[in-house]
Order: structure tokens, then C-alpha cells, then sequence
């Protein structure tokens, strides 16, 4: 289940077969300059069906916490 929640998650945050990561989808001209196509921003939520970041995005709450389920397992 922990594993399950864990690939849902970062799939927020990681680019799909497009190039595009769905947390980002309210920022198209972020995504397409390469200067901060990088840059991710942490939302206090996410909606439900599209995954696109909500709420404050200068805020690195909870949804930071996604930093740590992306680094490699040893």
C-alpha cells in the first residue's frame, strides 16, 4: 500500500510520456523554457483528476516530502 501511494505521488511530480509533469500543469510557459523547465513548485494540494497543482505554490509543506520518495533506495 506505502508503495502504491509512493509511485502515485511522485507521478505528480515526474515528466509523463508528453514531457510534462501534471503538478505542473497551470504553467505552460514554465514548462516549455529550459531556463526553468527544472524548476518544480510544491502545492499545498493537487486536483483530484488532472493532478495539476493547487493552492500556495511557494509553500513546501507536506507535498515536499515527495523529494524524499524521489531519491534513490540504497
Amino acid at each position: 500500500m506505502a508503495d502504491s501511494l509512493s509511485q502515485r505521488l511522485t507521478r505528480l511530480f515526474l515528466r509523463d510520456e508528453n514531457g510534462l509533469r501534471p503538478s505542473m500543469a497551470g504553467y505552460a510557459q514554465l514548462e516549455a523554457d529550459p531556463a526553468s523547465r527544472d524548476l518544480v513548485l510544491f502545492h499545498e494540494y493537487f486536483h483530484g483528476e488532472t493532478g495539476r497543482g493547487l493552492g500556495a505554490s511557494h509553500q513546501t509543506g507536506w507535498s515536499a516530502l515527495v523529494a524524499l520518495l524521489l531519491q534513490p533506495k540504497t
